[in-house]
């Protein structure tokens, strides 16, 4: 139970104490710090769920893809992941190649019997297969990694802006004691308590955007080498089935 004055005590030490005390300038950055904060924070939050729903669609839709006879199955049943980066690769690399197959990329009840009788695509047409799979794994990465700038400005620059709080801080400290003519502890302390709580908040936003940052860039890189797989994989599926191997390239 707290006795009575323990709010005062409370209020008068620590961070709330120093914050009481801090320069304008201070709260200042301390306002800017504290909105960052809540900034990377929701960025760090949103980006988890989107990889854990990325994640866990991938899962179905590889399980999927890996037990249907033909590759171009699930884009002819219009079967959707919408979370899936990979089913984004997949889809890309299907109408591409539909387009090459069919010389358009519509979707009807004669789709299957069509492609069953469509000539094989020639090796040309299959590098076209190949660049618009690339290109989808590189809009899929760079999808993934947007908004990562937030967390790297936070661990980079969050430090130094309460940095520079600190040294406003005391900078004002000691030109108020000069002018006072008073070099007491007692005068000093409030000042320094004042100026010191910008560095604090700094490092307090910048170490969880750190771990954040880092977890969240392994990750990314993770998934980016399993797009990157997959659209082999994908690639390799469609030369099989769609390729004229007899097909000569032209220069």
């Amino acid at each position: 139970m707290l006795m009575p004055g323990s709010v005062n005590l409370f209020a008068d030490i620590g961070i709330v104490y120093a914050f009481q005390h801090s320069n304008l300038a201070g709260k200042a950055v301390i306002m800017i710090l504290v909105f960052g904060s809540i900034f990377s924070w929701s960025v760090m939050v949103s980006k988890i769920f989107m990889i854990r729903r990325a994640k866990k669609e991938t899962r179905f839709f590889l399980k999927r893809f890996r037990t249907a006879r033909k590759p171009l199955a699930i884009y002819q049943n219009r079967e959707p992941y919408p979370d899936s980066p990979t089913y984004a690769v997949y889809m890309a690399g299907c109408r591409e190649l539909t387009f090459h197959l069919l010389g358009t990329t519509e979707i009807d009840e004669t789709f299957a019997q069509r492609v069953a009788e469509a000539d094989r695509i020639s090796a040309v047409a299959m590098n076209a297969v190949r660049s618009a799979l690339e290109r989808e794994v590189g809009e899929q990465a760079l999808a993934m990694e947007d908004r990562m700038t937030v967390l790297a400005t936070a661990v980079s620059g969050a430090p130094f802006l309460g940095l520079l709080g600190t040294v406003w801080g005391v900078m004002d400290t000691f030109s108020a004691i000069a002018a006072s003519n008073n070099a007491s502890l007692t005068t000093m302390a409030p000042g320094v308590s004042g100026a010191l709580i910008t560095t604090v908040t700094g490092l307090l936003v910048a170490i969880p955007a750190m771990f954040g940052y880092n977890f969240l860039v392994v990750t990314i890189r993770g998934m980016t080498v399993e797009l990157d797989n997959f659209a082999g994989e994908l690639a390799a599926s469609f030369d099989h089935r769609y390729l004229d191997t007899g097909a000569r390239v032209t220069r």
